[in-house]
């Protein structure tokens, strides 16, 4: 009876820390949707805007319902800033193949099913004979479907292409004249990011400073999930590039997105050393072994640079001002002693490395920021 108790106690107790656990994770799904809806927010404004001011002005040249102008708008813009002149072309190059394929087809042969399984493997084979990138394929095929289908009537097939020239030019303007957003928004990931890393390093250090494994654990867990905000950082940068290249009034930018743009490669190895980091005071947490108070105080001083260093990314500015501040705490850690145990021998080396990785951030290269980091006394 007392056994059967105690099973439905912990039955009870883990569907409660199920229930938690989900709760958390439900609560962390929304706030990564509300970020992601945040930092696409002006991608959402400019598609809507423009595929909006697209079909006012194809109305005005050229007619009454020109639908495909804000299609061909929007598939111009998309959600990335790089392409930009491709999928244009694309768009503008797959219309004209299939409509026309479409047109001529629909006049000999007509409109049923047979037609259009021919129709569009005609049009797509003929893209690709073309030597089409896989946009250009799939307009040919969706165009030619729509010109025996839709629209069966050969007139309207040039007007649909105008259509999307209307769209996919008017697309163009506004990628060339888009504010400066992107350039910015790297710096402010790369920001957050860092905002990131200095609360892990802190919550390592207080793990540690208050012998706590559960706390390790989800130090660990907090590090693993960071991973994710480096590929925001990626692409943010990759947009950057792409925007001044193509835009006339933002070349002088170039420098600026390209310090950025470089960010990426320190900003990684940190996040690997992080991950080492936390995973390897986990284990010493768990295997009772003693890391040294002074390796404990040297991850705080740490946290507190990373945290100087992500308010310079934010304001726009590389953090070359917290470069003096990284030598002296790398200079600190050559002074504490090689301790018994692998794990803190782990996380003293780690946080060295860390501290490389952020040298790398401030704009010192790879090899004078190892050299700047003295060798062990």
């Amino acid at each position: 009876m007392d056994g059967n108790r105690f099973s439905i106690h912990r039955m009870t107790l883990r569907a409660f820390d199920l229930s938690e656990r989900g709760a958390r994770a439900g609560k962390r799904s929304a706030q990564r949707r509300w970020e992601r809806l945040r930092s696409r927010s002006f991608m959402i404004i400019q598609c809507a805007v423009t595929a909006g001011l697209a079909w006012l002005l194809a109305s005005l040249l050229i007619g009454p319902r020109p639908f495909f102008s804000a299609v061909a708008a929007i598939i111009t813009l998309g959600f990335s800033f790089g392409q930009r002149w491709r999928r244009a072309l694309e768009v503008a190059a797959g219309v004209a193949v299939g409509v026309g394929i479409g047109d001529l087809f629909v006049h000999i042969f007509g409109t049923g099913t047979w037609q259009i399984i021919l129709v569009c493997i005609i049009a797509m084979a003929i893209a690709v004979l073309l030597g089409a990138g896989n946009l250009m394929i799939t307009q040919a095929g969706v165009q030619a479907i729509i010109a025996i289908t839709l629209f069966p009537n050969p007139g309207a097939g040039v007007t649909r292409w105008l259509d999307a020239l209307v769209g996919c030019g008017l697309a163009l303007i506004v990628a060339t004249i888009a504010p400066i957003g992107p350039i910015r928004r790297p710096g402010r990931l790369g920001a957050g990011f860092l905002q990131e890393v200095a609360s892990t390093v802190r919550a390592a250090a207080a793990s540690l400073r208050n012998d706590d494994p559960e706390a390790g654990d989800a130090v660990l867990e907090r590090a693993r999930r960071g991973e994710a905000l480096l590929e925001d950082i990626s692409d943010a940068a990759d947009e950057g590039l792409a925007v001044v290249r193509n835009s006339p009034f933002l070349r002088g930018r170039r420098s600026e997105i390209r310090a950025f743009a470089g960010l990426y490669p320190p900003l990684d190895r940190l996040s690997r050393n992080l991950r080492v980091l936390a995973r390897r005071s986990a284990v010493a947490l768990w295997r009772d072994e003693t890391v040294p108070l002074a390796s404990v105080v040297l991850l705080e001083q740490l946290a507190d640079v990373i945290n100087f260093m992500a308010g310079e990314l934010y304001e726009g500015r590389i953090p070359e001002r917290a470069r003096q501040r990284l030598l002296d705490v790398g200079q600190a850690s050559t002074q504490v002693g090689l301790a018994d145990s692998l794990s803190a021998i782990v996380v003293l080396a780690q946080t060295r490395s860390m501290i490389v990785d952020l040298l790398e951030v401030s704009g010192m290269s790879a090899t004078d920021a190892r050299e700047a980091i003295g060798e062990l006394d």
